[in-house]
C-alpha cells in the first residue's frame, strides 16, 4: 500500500512538471464529457416534454377522422368529405361496449370580443364528455350541460390563454363575451394544458356546445371528427375494430370498399414523435461521444510522448529497485488523473451548458444523475483504455537500454 501511494505521488509530480501540456490534454476530455451531458440532457428534456403531452391527450383516447374515399377516380384524403354525423356518435356510445365515452367535434376560428379586448382563437363545438376524455379539469366554474346542447345554448368554456388575453387577472366565469357578434356567457375556465406535440397552444381555445357551433356559428349539419375514449388502454384494439365495423355498417360500405373514415389513437401519434426524439437523443449523444474518443486519443498521444521523454528516468527507477508494475501503475495513474479531472470539469461544463441552451433557446432539458455518473465512469474508462498501452510500453523498457537513451 505504501508503494502504491508513493507511485501516486510520483505520477502527480510528473503531471505537475508539464502543467500546460496536461491542461491541453484534459481539454479534449472536458469537451467530450460536456458535449455528451449537454446533448443527452436536451434530448431527454424533449422526450419528457413529449411524454407529458402524450399524457395530456389521454392514454385511451381515439379520434375518428372523415374522408379517405375515392369517387370517379379522385381520392379524397382525411377530412376531404363530410362523412360523419352526430348520429354516428350516439350509435358508437350505444353499440360499442369497448368505448366508454364519445363526443362530436366541430371547430372554426373566430374573433372573440370582451369589452375593449379582442382575440382571434379556435372555437370548438363539443359535448359534455370532452373534459372526461381529455382528462382536462377546470380551474373555476363548470362545463356546459346536456340541456345547453339540446337548446343550442350560448355558453362557453375558456382556455387559460384566451382568458388571459381577454380578462387578464380577472375571473371570467359569469362574464359575457361576443363570438361572431353573438353573446356567450362564460360557464367555466379550464386548467392549463400547455403545448401539444405539434407545438400548438392547447389553451388558446374556446369550447361551446356542438349544436350551437353547428347551427349558429358555422352553419353545418355534419361534424368534423369524433373523439372517443376506450374502456382501458388494453381495449384500444378492440375499440377500433368495433367502431370500424359499426361505421362501415352505418355508412353502407360494401365488402372490399375502402373506409370513408380513419381511426387513430392520439397517444400513438404522439408516441411516434417521442420515438423520433429518442432516436435524435441517441444520435446527438453518439456524435458528442466522438469528442470524448478524440480526447482519449489525445491522452494516449501525450502519454507516449511522456514515456519517450522520460526513458532515462524509467531506466533509473528500475535500476534502483522499482518493479515493472510500479512503472505500469505510475503511467496508468497519470492517464486516469487526466481523464477523471477532465470528466469532473466536463460534467460541470455540460450541466451549465445545457441550462444555458435551455434558457436561451427555450428548449426543455432534463439532467439525469445516471447520465452524469455514466459520463464520469466513461471518462475514467477512457483513461484506463488509452493509458494502458503507453504504461505497458514504459513498464517493458529494459533498464540498461533506457539508461543509455539520449
Amino acid at each position: 500500500m505504501i508503494r502504491f501511494f508513493m507511485t501516486v505521488r510520483i505520477a502527480h509530480r510528473a503531471l505537475g512538471r508539464n502543467k500546460l501540456r496536461s491542461a491541453l490534454t484534459v481539454l479534449g476530455v472536458i469537451i467530450g464529457v460536456g458535449a455528451v451531458i449537454a446533448m443527452v440532457a436536451i434530448g431527454q428534456g424533449a422526450q419528457a416534454s413529449i411524454r407529458s403531452k402524450i399524457a395530456s391527450l389521454g392514454a385511451t383516447s381515439l379520434i375518428v377522422l372523415p374522408g379517405s374515399t375515392t369517387q370517379g377516380g379522385v381520392r379524397y384524403g382525411s377530412g376531404g368529405r363530410a362523412t360523419l354525423r352526430v348520429g354516428d356518435v350516439k350509435a358508437i356510445e350505444k353499440e360499442c361496449p369497448a368505448i366508454a365515452l364519445a363526443t362530436p367535434i366541430v371547430r372554426t376560428v373566430s374573433q372573440v370580443v370582451y369589452s375593449n379586448q379582442n382575440w382571434a382563437t379556435t372555437v370548438q363545438g363539443t359535448g359534455t364528455e370532452f373534459p372526461l376524455i381529455r382528462e382536462w379539469p377546470l380551474l373555476s366554474g363548470g362545463w356546459f350541460t346536456q340541456q345547453d346542447i339540446d337548446a343550442a345554448g350560448k355558453v362557453a368554456v375558456l382556455g387559460t390563454t384566451v382568458a388571459d388575453m381577454l380578462f387578464g387577472s380577472m375571473d371570467p366565469v359569469g362574464q359575457v363575451i361576443q363570438i361572431k357578434n353573438m353573446p356567450f356567457k362564460v360557464a367555466g375556465l379550464l386548467a392549463p394544458k400547455g403545448q401539444s406535440t405539434q407545438g400548438q397552444d392547447q389553451d388558446d381555445i374556446i369550447f361551446i356546445p356542438y349544436s350551437t357551433a353547428q347551427k349558429k356559428i358555422i352553419g353545418i349539419s355534419h361534424i368534423y371528427t369524433i373523439l372517443l375514449s376506450a374502456t382501458s388502454r388494453e381495449a384500444l384494439g378492440e375499440a377500433i375494430d368495433q367502431v370500424t365495423a359499426l361505421l362501415r355498417q352505418r355508412h353502407r360500405l360494401q365488402p372490399g370498399q375502402e373506409n370513408d373514415f380513419s381511426i387513430r389513437p392520439l397517444a400513438d401519434l404522439a408516441a411516434a414523435e417521442e420515438e423520433s426524439s429518442r432516436i435524435m437523443t441517441v444520435l446527438l449523444g453518439s456524435i458528442a461521444s466522438i469528442s470524448l474518443l478524440v480526447g482519449g486519443i489525445g491522452i494516449m498521444n501525450i502519454m507516449l510522448v511522456s514515456v519517450t521523454e522520460r526513458t532515462r528516468e524509467i531506466g533509473l527507477r528500475i535500476a534502483v529497485g522499482a518493479k515493472r508494475r510500479d512503472i505500469l501503475w505510475q503511467f496508468l495513474i497519470e492517464a486516469m488523473v487526466l481523464s477523471l479531472v477532465g470528466g469532473v470539469v466536463g460534467i460541470a461544463l455540460g450541466v451549465t451548458g445545457s441550462r444555458v441552451i435551455s434558457a436561451v433557446a427555450e428548449w426543455p432539458s432534463l439532467i439525469s444523475w445516471n447520465v452524469i455518473a455514466l459520463a464520469f465512469l466513461f471518462s475514467g474508462a477512457v483513461g484506463i483504455f488509452f493509458g494502458f498501452y503507453p504504461a505497458r510500453k514504459a513498464a517493458q523498457l529494459e533498464p540498461i537500454q533506457a539508461l543509455r537513451y539520449e
